[in-house]
């Protein structure tokens, strides 16, 4: 059975910091490509960083880019989203994804990613 569990969210103010981790179960985790995206009330599926199989080649928003770094420890089956600096508008639930092979394009597209978690919030108070 495939899981990806979220976990790390909380209330933080603005200026601070969250690491959020996600424990992958079910598939062979140094095959994923890795993704984490969030949602706001109200607001669609916003893709925030991506990392390829081996840990290299981040990628990242225009919008967290700079603040967020997103790494990966294969022995862990864990990927982690690093996030400093935050603002009330990076408030939203966040999920990480997986991209099992064959693998498809684009990193940021949502519907590149077949396994999901449930989720963790993150709330930036001003």
């Amino acid at each position: 059975q495939v899981q990806l569990v979220e976990s790390g969210g909380g209330l933080v103010q603005a200026g601070g910091s969250l690491r959020l981790s996600c424990a992958v179960t079910g598939l062979t985790f140094s095959n994923l490509i890795m993704g984490w995206f969030r949602q706001a009330p109200g607001k669609e599926r916003e893709f925030v960083a991506a990392i390829n199989r081996s840990g290299g080649n981040p990628y990242y928003s225009d919008s967290v880019k700079g603040r967020f770094t997103i790494s990966r420890d294969n022995a862990k089956n864990t990927g982690y989203l690093q996030m400093n600096s935050l603002k009330p508008e990076d408030t939203a639930v966040y999920y990480c994804a997986a991209d099992p092979p064959p693998w498809g394009s684009g990193y940021s597209t949502p519907t590149k990613y077949d396994y999901w978690g449930q989720g963790t919030q993150v709330a930036v108070s001003s």
